[in-house]
C-alpha cells in the first residue's frame, strides 16, 4: 500500500508569519491536530496542538484576559513550529510510515515531493483506514490463525485447501514473533460463502494443520466514543 493512496491531499496550511491565535482557531474549527507550515509552496515546518499547548501561558499565570490575548496575537507560528520536520514521499509504503510513526511516537507526517513541495498529510487515522481495508474485516470475512512450519510452500498448501472449498482469499499476514523457532504465525481472512461450506473447510484445515483460532468478527453494536 502506498502513502499517496491514503494521505489527505486537500491540506490546510499556514504561513510562518501567521499568528498563533489564528493557527489555533483553524485547528479547532476544522478539528485537526496539526498544520503544515508552507513558504512559497515548500514545507518549512509543522505546528501541532501540542506545540500550541506548550506555548500557551499557564492557567496559573497572573496575566489578565486582555494580556493573554495580546500575547497570543503577537506570537507567530514560526516561534513555536517544528522547523524542517521529517517527511515521506507519496511512493513510500504505508507500512514504512506506520513504523516511523510508532518508533518516533508521532501521529502524523507531512508528505512532500522531491523538490520539497507539500503534496499531502498522512495521519494515524489514514494508516488505520489502510490497514482495515487491507484485512477485509468489513467484508464479513472469516479469520483463521495458524502456526505453520517456516518452510517454502506451507502457506501455499493452506491456501490451496481454502480454494478447493471455493473460499476467496482476502488477506494473508505473517509474523515470526512470539512463535517457536522454525514456525511462523499466519492470519488468513477468507470470504467462504455459506456456513456449511465454512464448517467443512474448518474441519479439513483442523485435520491437516495447527489452527489456533477461527471466527468472524462481530461488527454489530461496536463500542462508540461518548460525545
Amino acid at each position: 500500500m502506498l502513502i499517496r493512496d491514503w494521505m489527505a491531499k486537500d491540506v490546510l496550511t499556514v504561513d510562518e508569519n501567521t499568528s498563533l491565535m489564528r493557527a489555533t482557531r483553524m485547528m479547532k474549527e476544522n478539528t485537526i491536530r496539526r498544520l503544515p507550515v508552507v513558504s512559497h509552496g515548500k514545507l518549512s515546518g509543522i505546528i501541532t496542538d501540542r506545540d500550541v499547548k506548550d506555548a500557551s501561558p499557564s492557567k496559573t499565570t497572573s496575566l489578565d484576559v486582555h494580556e493573554l490575548y495580546y500575547l497570543l496575537s503577537e506570537m507567530k507560528v514560526k516561534d513555536v513550529m517544528t522547523p524542517s520536520p521529517m517527511t515521506l514521499h507519496g511512493d513510500d509504503s504505508l507500512e514504512k510510515a506506520a513504523l516511523i510513526m510508532l518508533e518516533s511516537r508521532i501521529s502524523g507526517i507531512p508528505v512532500a515531493d522531491d523538490s520539497g513541495h507539500l503534496t499531502g498529510l498522512l495521519s494515524e487515522t489514514d494508516v488505520l483506514r489502510g490497514f482495515i481495508r487491507s484485512t477485509g474485516i468489513k467484508n464479513g470475512a472469516m479469520q483463521y490463525i495458524f502456526d505453520l512450519e517456516d518452510k517454502p510452500g506451507s502457506v501455499t498448501e493452506v491456501i490451496k485447501t481454502m480454494r478447493d472449498f471455493k473460499a476467496r482469499i482476502l488477506s494473508v499476514m505473517t509474523s515470526f514473533e512470539d512463535v517457536e523457532e522454525g514456525m511462523k504465525r499466519v492470519s488468513i481472512r477468507v470470504d467462504g460463502g455459506d456456513d456449511d461450506r465454512i464448517d467443512d473447510l474448518t474441519k479439513q484445515l483442523q485435520d491437516n494443520v495447527q489452527v489456533l483460532f477461527y471466527a468472524r468478527d462481530d461488527l454489530t453494536n461496536l463500542p462508540a466514543k461518548n460525545k
